[in-house]
């Protein structure tokens, strides 16, 4: 995607947009300056106490949604400040330049969106610098956090994989796509052809980057039905893939014939879902990772629960390494439970 020609800082406390390159100032952060796992002791909450949660696409409705929205409702809960920070669009660099510079100010712990293996190095600085550091939806390679809330993205294109063999019969052409390259949805596809390669009836006959974009799905798949008429299924790996394949199905007057599983499991997904459009929806526990990888924060500051005499002097981490928060397989038969949410 096209790098914003400016850093578009969100901070929940204030639900302001401010177009700089500076980030917000969010007070009270000086106070929280020794809040980490060396100094805090126990059940003393700091009322300046500030946990930062930094990812790329800000405004992106998924993750605004889940992710943002189960941060949010952390905070109140905790009794804590919370912001949340990160450019407009898909830029990692951007992303790296906005952790690097919440360094300085030192908040009592970081909540990292995992959206490239290039912010390891920004992920080593601030754990160097003492703050607890958690990544959360795709874990970063190289990176010293730590810890990692999310989804085994193998899983999922199993997941998907498996549907689809059901839903053809284990015979026909499928194309899948999604956002090349990221390390994640690599995953999802070798998941995928994992799967597929079982079934010698099923013959996969394109990859292809939507970039995230539900008008380049739905030109991709357009493109696809008339080079195959009798395609069978179509997979989706990014949340934007199965709206856009979705939109060219149904013009083409192909709803049903052509079989649809995708991830992410925004209205219009559980929409599309109930009108039989699309088949499938591997769901991510988005909320899950958010909101415990914010209170895996909160443990290693409070030292909730001590493993040695100084945990941070031994290098030792008093939270789970890693947790897989699990799928949700949505379909006709129980979309209806995630409308009524």
């Amino acid at each position: 995607m096209k790098k914003p020609p400016f850093l578009l800082c969100v901070c929940t406390l204030f639900l302001s947009v401010l177009n700089s390159c500076e980030l917000p100032p969010r007070d009270g952060s000086a106070g929280v300056q020794n809040a980490n796992i060396a100094t805090m002791e126990a059940g003393a909450v700091n009322p300046n106490e500030e946990y930062v949660m930094i990812t790329t696409a800000i405004n992106m409705p998924m993750y605004v949604n889940h992710d943002q929205a189960a941060f949010r409702r952390w905070g109140e809960q905790m009794g804590v400040k919370v912001s949340i920070l990160g450019p407009a669009e898909w830029d990692v660099p951007a992303q790296i330049e906005t952790i690097e510079q919440v360094i300085a100010s030192r908040p009592a712990g970081l909540l990292i969106n995992g959206t490239d293996p290039g912010i390891a190095q920004a992920i080593n600085k601030a754990v160097e610098a003492g703050i607890p550091t958690v990544v959360y939806d795709s874990d970063v390679p190289g990176s010293e956090r730590h810890a990692f809330l999310g989804t085994d993205w193998y899983q999922i294109g199993q997941m998907q994989g498996e549907e689809m063999a059901r839903l053809t019969g284990g015979k026909g052409k499928v194309a899948y796509m999604g956002i090349l390259g990221l390390t994640n949805m690599e995953d999802g596809f070798r998941g995928l052809l994992d799967v597929l390669k079982k079934y010698p009836g099923i013959r996969v006959v394109g990859r292809y980057d939507d970039k995230a974009s539900v008008e380049l799905a739905a030109r991709i798949t357009s493109d696809l039905l008339a080079a195959h008429p009798d395609i069978a299924g179509i997979c989706g790996f990014d949340s934007n893939s199965g709206p856009g394949i979705a939109l060219a199905v149904k013009e083409a007057g192909k709803v049903g014939k052509v079989k649809i599983t995708t991830v992410d499991w925004e209205p219009e997904h559980l929409l599309l879902v109930r009108d039989g459009v699309i088949q499938m929806l591997a769901g991510q526990k988005r909320e899950l990772f958010t909101w415990y990888g914010a209170q895996f924060l909160y443990d290693m500051v409070h030292r909730t629960n001590r493993l040695s005499g100084n945990d941070a002097q031994s290098g030792i981490s008093n939270v789970p390494t890693s947790v897989n928060t699990g799928l949700l397989r949505i379909t006709r038969e129980n979309v209806g439970q995630f409308l009524k949410r």
